[in-house]
């Protein structure tokens, strides 16, 4: 189906639910416990829960949908996402295509990522795309299209040839980066005054880059001195923001952390003593294992596909160490490179690499909804939370694969996948 046909089709089938609405299916998760209790209903009324559980009460006027043999869950959350990339080689396409042509795409990309069962994300940069991400994230919230509920950084931060910098470009032609410059403590609170100003929710600071690996020892240099980063974070605190870091490994990776950042995205590498700080403070670790997946699988070369499997066993065998130190874990899959709407495999790769299944879904609803500040308001079937629930065949605590076929979805009330 073309692309534009499929979006107009997504919002013609909206289903707004202007009565009671009592959702039946063979069993219910019920996220907080680990439980699967069957059979499973939510009553929703307008765009919230009113009750959820094994039976609900069916008001007379109330209309029922029976999913049958399936399992009513809450709408997934990917906590990093690109909802203004696409596959294909990052530097061309946000070098070659304009602004108006990405929002485009991104208002594409987040209708396949809401009918892949993702109810909310937090959107990690629109790499040169500046403030059009505060744009998309209004069309949603107002119902002009369909999408995840959003929170948007605007452009990530980034110092004078650092890691979104256009390095490798004939300096005459003067190519722009795909981030903002901020070389001292003084220039980050400007760059995020402004993206305040132009409705950010979050602040996105590259911390580390480029990376490398070799005989298995893998390095990444630091970006942002520690104290600069702590300039970052009270000045978020003042806007009642919080920072998100692109950080694969130490020291950036330490500094960020002690520094108070909210998640340190990648985290491909951890000391000790920056594991137990991010245990004692809450601080989450956004693995995003698909994104080199899906990297390694689609390599130009040989040697490419060879650095980005060291690449991976690296950093699976350092989550394992994370994982055994407790470090708290949200779900990200860096998904744009990758195409929009597979990203659930992101959970299924971090079972694969160490998680039990329950533990991966609390990482991705309960975590991932706290990360995006929405803990009292997504990522449980509970009274008073929004009406985001989705439904899939199987039960995911045994098989988290089922998450990769959602085959009903419902954001605040509102049915779009059917």
């Amino acid at each position: 189906m073309r692309p534009i046909l499929a979006l107009i089709l997504a919002i013609a089938c909206q289903h707004t639910l202007a009565r009671d609405t009592v959702l039946h299916a063979a069993r219910l998760l019920d996220i907080e416990s680990g439980k699967v209790v069957s059979p499973g209903e939510v009553l929703v009324r307008g765009e919230r829960i009113v009750a959820a559980g094994q039976h609900v009460d069916h008001p007379a006027d109330a209309e029922t949908i029976d999913l049958g043999d399936r399992t009513l869950m809450p709408g997934l959350i990917d906590a990093h996402v690109h909802l203004f990339l696409h596959p294909g080689a990052e530097d061309a396409q946000t070098f070659n295509e304009s602004v108006a042509e990405r929002t485009i795409r991104a208002t594409l990309a987040a209708r396949d990522d809401l009918l892949a069962g993702f109810t909310a994300e937090r959107d990690m940069g629109t790499e040169g795309a500046n403030a059009a991400d505060s744009a998309v994230r209004d069309a949603i919230d107002r119902g002009d299209i369909p999408g995840p509920r959003l929170r948007v950084s605007g452009n990530a931060i980034d110092i004078l040839g650092g890691h979104e910098d256009a390095n490798h470009y004939n300096p005459e032609q003067k190519a722009l980066p795909n981030a903002t410059y901020a070389n001292s403590a003084d220039q980050l609170v400007e760059v995020m005054r402004e993206q305040a100003k132009l409705g950010s929710d979050f602040v996105k600071i590259y911390e580390t880059g480029r990376d490398s690996i070799a005989d298995g020892k893998f390095s990444t240099p630091y970006q942002f001195s520690e104290e600069e980063l702590r300039a970052a974070v009270r000045e978020a605190a003042r806007l009642n923001h919080t920072v998100a870091v692109h950080a694969t490994g130490e020291p950036g990776t330490g500094m960020a952390v002690l520094a108070g950042v909210a998640s340190v995205d990648h985290a491909d590498q951890l000391s000790n003593d920056t594991m137990k700080l991010m245990r004692e403070r809450g601080i989450f670790a956004v693995p995003t294992f698909t994104i080199i997946d899906y990297f390694a699988a689609h390599a130009a070369t040989r040697q490419a596909a060879e650095r980005y499997r060291a690449l991976q066993a690296y950093h699976i065998a350092q989550f394992k160490m994370q994982l055994a130190a407790h470090v708290p874990m949200a779900v990200g899959s860096d998904v744009g490179p990758f195409p929009h709407g597979t990203q659930a495999k992101e959970y299924a790769l971090m079972v694969a690499n160490g998680m039990t299944s329950f533990a991966a879904l609390q990482a991705g609803l309960i975590n991932g909804a706290k990360l995006l500040g929405w803990e009292k308001e997504i990522g449980r079937l509970s009274a008073g939370y929004y009406a985001d629930v989705i439904a899939v065949p199987g039960n995911p605590l045994d098989d988290i694969g089922v998450l990769q076929h959602v085959d009903f979805v419902m954001k605040n009330g509102i049915v779009y996948k059917r």
